[in-house]
């Protein structure tokens, strides 16, 4: 699938994530986003919301001159609506789909930022464990290119994301991803979005952001 080592997961690479996610998404600009999010709970809206949030999110992680090391940075996270993702940034419905991408594009171009200056022995907490500007530019490019493949399913688009985007976002926090496939169908499996032969998609999933030893 990978080399053993496909190189570190860089500010760029989270810019590139969300850039190609913004160009595929216009496509839909006119569409119904109130649709779920392919397997997804939430609209595509909500969808959208909950992604800019995460980058976000990571990019306030990290932002601090002393990060914290067991909680989140106090934003104020609320919901919407009962099972809505309870989100810090939101989305003014005004500025329709183009707006949200627009949140969407600011978002992701923060954490890109937070994570190009940021020097390399900076920790802060994350709920798979403390991690450092590498990892949380591995998370964004996660969330970005695995709710795109949600959006893009519930709106109809095709998406299919560098190769080599998914080979280092799996290197860095997947460690146990099956090497027998794509990296980007190792990443859905991985996420519990695809099923796999002899491997039924996982239920519960998650990541290992904990920096690993040099």
């Amino acid at each position: 699938m990978t080399s053993s080592s496909p190189g570190p997961v860089t500010a760029d690479d989270v810019t590139r994530a969300v850039r190609a996610a913004i160009t595929t998404l216009r496509a839909a600009e006119d569409a119904d986003w109130g649709v779920n999010a392919g397997s997804l709970e939430w609209s595509c809206w909500e969808t959208g919301e909950h992604l800019a949030d995460d980058l976000f999110s990571y990019a306030a992680q990290l932002a601090p001159a002393d990060p914290p090391q067991d909680t989140h940075v106090p934003f104020g996270w609320a919901r919407k609506r009962p099972g809505g993702p309870a989100n810090a940034v939101s989305a003014d419905p005004a500025g329709g789909v183009a707006g949200l991408l627009q949140v969407l594009d600011a978002c992701g171009a923060l954490l890109a930022a937070i994570v190009r200056t940021a020097p390399p022995t900076v920790r802060a907490h994350h709920i798979f464990g403390v991690s450092d500007p590498e990892g949380f530019a591995a998370m964004g490019v996660v969330e970005t290119l695995v709710h795109t493949h949600d959006l893009a399913t519930g709106l109809g688009l095709p998406w299919s994301p560098p190769t080599d985007l998914c080979a280092r976002a799996l290197h860095r926090l997947f460690p146990d991803a099956p090497a027998d496939t794509d990296p980007w169908t190792a990443l859905l499996h991985s996420t519990g979005r695809a099923d796999l032969p002899g491997r039924p998609r996982p239920t519960t999933w998650r990541w290992y952001g904990t920096p690993r030893p040099a």
